[in-house]
């Protein structure tokens, strides 16, 4: 079929758009001892959608780390795009730069840390979504440009947090 012989959808068939800027996002600040940020661009839980994922972003201080977990029933894709750390999955060490992708299937345990000298950017993809729940429900919420918080411990109830949600498991 050619391009010229492609049927033009009706409104009714066209899927979603939405423009999200840093303004408009939603982001939430996070405990110790990851710090930092994350952002929340695409969900099913703010606009309706035909697929079930969620893309944000997240930012990690220098030493800040995420702690070490799994995901038994997501698929998660993160790309690095700026400061320099370590991963470590399944035991197995890996150097994070800006242009490294990392796609981490189901039970693959996994933590990162920030051991550089500047804030640790990727951006992140969950299939099915969920993250952004755990992120929301342990995080504070956050405004574009204020300035950070004081470091502040998870919620005292982490464990029913992180059993409702997308992690197979977590380690301090």
């Amino acid at each position: 079929m050619s391009d010229s012989t492609l049927k033009t959808p009706t409104a009714e068939e066209k899927g979603t758009l939405v423009y999200v800027t840093r303004e408009t996002e939603v982001s939430y600040w996070q405990p110790k001892p990851a710090n930092g940020y994350v952002s929340v661009a695409v969900s099913p839980n703010h606009f309706k959608m035909n697929r079930n994922f969620s893309v944000g972003t997240q930012m990690l201080p220098p030493g800040g780390r995420v702690r070490e977990h799994a995901h038994a029933a997501n698929e998660e894709v993160l790309h690095f795009v700026s400061g320099t750390g370590t991963a470590i999955v399944d035991g197995k060490e890996y150097k994070l730069e800006p242009g490294v992708t990392l796609f981490l299937g189901e039970h693959n345990s996994h933590t990162f840390c920030n051991d550089g000298q500047v804030d640790l950017h990727w951006v992140w993809f969950m299939n099915p979504s969920g993250l952004e729940d755990f992120f929301r429900d342990v995080g504070r919420p956050r405004k574009h440009g204020e300035p950070a918080p004081e470091p502040f411990e998870r919620p005292s109830n982490i464990e029913q947090i992180e059993a409702s949600g997308v992690f197979a498991y977590t380690k301090n």
